[in-house]
This record gives C-alpha cells, structure tokens and sequence, in this order.
C-alpha cells in the first residue's frame, strides 16, 4: 500500500541478455569495449559502451518508418553502419516484451529458417 506507479520496468541490457543467450547457437563476445550477441561470426545485437542503447538487426528497408514512428525510441545507426540491415534503440525506451520481439527477429534474421522454426514451435 502507498506504493507510488513508476511505469512499466526499464529494460536493461541483462534483460536482454536473458532473452538472447537463451537462443540457440547465440554468444556473447567482448569486441573493443562493446558487448556484441553472435550466430557464429554474425552479430544480430550490440550495446553501446555504457549499455543505455542497442544495435540490432532489422531490416533496411524498413528501419527508417520505424525510426520516424518512434523517434524518442529508435535511431539510425552511424552513417559507416547503414549498409548493414541495423537499426538502434534506447533500452529505457523498450518495454520488455517489445525488446524479446525485436532480438528474437534479430536472431531469426542470421539463423537457418529450421532452426528459427524449431526454436519457436518450442516456444508457442
């Protein structure tokens, strides 16, 4: 009782890495002071140094309706990253069934379609 509402939980990069070492095939891997989350050689999440923000991927063709439906939320990546199908967030942003979606699209998007289908047959 007394307990004032503060909002819906802050999703933090533990948070997502909860969610993504418990895909199949993923690892984490130090890469010059960044946390990087891999399929193999693939990198489908990254956070920032202090870990407030996230890369992920997304597709291309897509990223920029996302960015402008939600700018407070979502970003581009650095101009030498656009090549790459990779969009940001800001993890305080991110509601935590909203991020499991988007890191397991991310993952789906570097692993075979078998192992993405079996995972979520598990999973539903």
């Amino acid at each position: 009782e007394g307990e004032a509402d503060l909002g819906p939980p802050v999703t933090t990069s533990d948070d997502v890495r909860d969610i993504a070492l418990g895909l199949p095939r993923t690892h984490e891997q130090l890469v010059g002071g960044r946390w990087k989350l891999k399929v193999g050689p693939i990198v489908y999440a990254a956070f920032s140094k202090d870990e407030t923000t996230m890369g992920f991927g997304y597709p291309r063709d897509a990223r920029a309706d996302l960015v402008a439906t939600e700018p407070d939320k979502f970003f581009m990546p650095p101009a030498r990253d656009l090549r790459y199908q990779w969009v940001c967030a800001r993890l305080d942003r991110l509601d935590h069934d909203e991020m499991r979606e988007l890191v397991v699209d991310a993952w789906r998007m570097c692993v075979p379609k078998k192992v993405a289908a079996e995972y979520l047959s598990r999973a539903d």
